[in-house]
């Protein structure tokens, strides 16, 4: 396992070494209500890619019952699907931890206007 420090994702097994090129990919994935990426959103938590090319993806959303939610994964699974070496894309989603503003990167909190204090 190897932490980002940017953005506190947890990269496991072949998404390890492929950390730039996930991300690169993961940072055109844009959430429809804020027009800010997943990655600096706060939203991806772990990335794992096995040696069968499963990609497996943990996230969270913004808010529970996010209706968005099937629109963020398709992106996810388009963006990835292209990626050598990656035969399927798996999105898990979950609440633990629950998303908050402190996920969110310094770039996404000055494009939406947010203190970096709040």
């Amino acid at each position: 396992m190897r932490m980002n420090q940017h953005y506190n994702i947890q990269f496991h097994d072949q998404a390890i070494g492929r950390e730039k090129e996930i991300l690169d990919l993961l940072t055109k994935v844009i959430d429809p209500e804020l027009g800010i990426d997943i990655v600096n959103m706060g939203l991806i938590y772990e990335v794992t890619l096995d040696e069968a090319g499963k990609c497996s993806i943990i996230m969270t959303l913004t808010t529970m019952g996010c209706p968005l939610v099937d629109y963020i994964v398709g992106d996810i699974k388009f963006a990835l699907e292209h990626l050598p070496g990656v035969e399927t894309v798996e999105c898990q989603i979950t609440f633990d931890p629950p998303w908050d503003l402190t996920k969110m990167s310094r770039y996404a909190r000055i494009a939406l206007g947010i203190p970096m204090n709040g």
